[in-house]
């Protein structure tokens, strides 16, 4: 419910999402990954799990914790 109203606020604009839960930024046209407060990786979703850094990481464990969960 509150992805599909983000996703309508956010439509056509330029947008600053802060965002623990990765799924909430997915589909955004560009991700912003900061580590100790230096921005670390850019990209698409894609393109960051393709780099296997930061971002993947994160992913991989928020999404087997979803799988356990």
């Amino acid at each position: 419910l509150i992805q599909k109203a983000t996703e309508t606020i956010t439509a056509n604009r330029t947008s600053i999402i802060i965002a623990h839960r990765l799924a909430t930024v997915k589909k955004a046209s560009k991700i912003m990954v900061m580590d100790k407060g230096t921005i670390v990786e850019m990209g698409t979703h894609n393109e960051l799990l393709e780099k296997k850094g930061v971002y993947s990481k994160l992913y991989e464990i928020q999404f087997a914790a979803h799988l356990v969960a």
